[in-house]
Parts: C-alpha cells; structure tokens; sequence
C-alpha cells in the first residue's frame, strides 16, 4: 500500500481553510459553515495525546473574543461528520461551550487508513507533535507501510538525520519520554540519554532536572559517566604456578600421561600395571 496515494484531494482542501481569507464570499459560500459541535468526532487516529491547557484557555479566550479565524476541516460520516484538521480549535470551542463553530467540509472519500495517513502527515508537517508524538508517529508510518527513513523523509518533508534522531528516542525508559513530554527537558536534553540503562538515565535525568543543566553540561555529565563506567582494573599479574616451573623435570622424569593444573599434578594410568609401577617409584 502506498503511502500518502488519494490524499492529494484532501490535502487541497486542508490548504484552502488554512490559506483563504475568510472576507472571500466564494470561499465562505461555497466551503464554510457554521456546525454543531455535538455532530463533530475526533479524528480516531489522532496522534497528538497532549495538549497545553494554558495554551487551549488562551485559543478559547481568543476565540470568544475575536471569533475563529480559521475553519476546521471535517468530512461527512454516518450520521454527523468526523474531524480532520482543527483539534486544538475544536477542544477551543468546546472550552468556552460554543454550541457551533465553522467548518469546511470536505467533499472526497475517506477511509480508515486514509485517516490515519491524514492525521499523522497533517499533524508532522504542522509540527502540531511534541517530540515523543513525533517519534510515535514516525515509527507508526514506518511499520504500517514498510518504509525506509529516507522514503519518509521525503513524504514528511523532513531531513533523514532529523527523522532518525527522532526515532531513537523511543529508546528511552518510560520515565524519561514522562520528562520529555511534559517540558521537563528538551529533545537535545533526552537524546543524550540514549545508551544508557533505564537506572541510569533516571539518575541522569532528575540530575538535569535538579541542577538545571543546560544541553552542554548535560552532554559533559553523560561523557563524564560513560568515562567512569568504561574504566577497569588492570588484571592482576599471571604467577607462575611452582608446579609448572618443574613441568621439564616431569616430563623427564614420568613415564606416565600426567595434566599440570594450578599447583596440583593429575596422573592418569592407563591400567593397573601402570599404577603398580608408580607405586614401586616411590620410596619406601
């Protein structure tokens, strides 16, 4: 399945409500308006799982006082219609409990999968993600359609390196992505991290936190500890076992098949007239 194949149309129409001014009366007759925010639905497959309150209470704020300046996009589905573009000014309008708010309807069919490509590209390339959504969403688009980082980049209009330094992220522990999610620490913060066990990434983490380290100190603290981890004790000096140092006169002086081991000497008789014959060797 190829990536991105029948959004073309969509898109067009995601790039009109963000790009018309709303004094077009063509624009405004023919695409926007007004619906009730009960019949709108999320988008499903909306990758964005946080969003700043302070944030949402200043859009809604703006909202009531100056109005919507740009229309969300919603595609008609079953019974109401379903959203495509315009999370943050829905939840905006359901804040101040606005009973409307103006659309753009967008004439084209949508399925599933077309939704979920929607949603994601939309919401990468309007860098609307923070950096563990991000690094979801690429990963995501990555498996479900079984393609390189560069093919990605490509469609995301983004570099590679930026695409797979994201991506590393997900090595985190838990604990660190919580960090970076909330604002705690920054992505230049969290990519230093990586490599690190997940104690050790929560000693460095809260160490960061804590200290209010920079990237550059942050950076100088992680090499600081790799050092220290990578240091070892020099082997002790191999002693000669006494019993090797006498190996020539052994030799020399046993018939028999023998092992040398530490300090001990392993004879081995191959039957009992080999025994007796040792037997006889020794002094009575």
């Amino acid at each position: 399945m190829a990536l991105g194949r029948g959004l073309g149309s969509i898109l067009d129409e995601v790039g009109k409500a963000y790009d018309n001014e709303m004094g077009s009366s063509a624009y405004e007759g023919e695409m926007v308006r007004e619906i009730e925010v009960s019949q709108i639905s999320p988008n499903p497959y909306q990758p964005r799982k946080t969003f700043d309150s302070v944030a949402l209470q200043e859009l809604s704020d703006s909202i009531l006082s100056h109005g919507l300046l740009q229309p969300i996009v919603v595609i008609e589905k079953d019974d109401g219609y379903l959203l495509v573009a315009g999370e943050r000014r829905l939840r905006a309008h359901k804040l101040a409990n606005l009973e409307t708010i103006k659309c753009v309807i967008a004439d084209v069919d949508i399925d599933d999968v077309k939704l979920r490509e929607l949603a994601l590209i939309e919401n990468i390339q309007r860098e609307n993600l923070n950096a563990m959504e991000l690094a979801h969403s690429y990963d995501e688009l990555i498996k479900v359609y079984n393609i390189t980082h560069d093919e990605l980049s490509t469609i995301v209009y983004k570099s590679r390196s930026q695409i797979t330094n994201t991506l590393r992220l997900l090595a985190l522990s838990s604990y660190v992505q919580g960090k970076l999610t909330v604002g705690a620490i920054s992505q230049g913060h969290a990519k230093i991290l990586v490599g690190f066990n997940e104690k050790e990434q929560k000693v460095l983490v809260d160490t960061i936190i804590g200290q209010k380290l920079s990237v550059r100190e942050s950076e100088l603290l992680a090499k600081k500890k790799k050092a220290n981890e990578e240091e070892t004790i020099a082997p002790p000096e191999k002693i000669e076992s006494f019993v090797n140092s006498y190996e020539s006169k052994i030799k020399a002086r046993l018939p028999f098949a023998y092992k040398l081991k530490n300090n001990a000497l392993e004879i081995n008789f191959k039957d009992s007239q080999e025994l007796e014959k040792f037997l006889n060797m020794l002094p009575k």
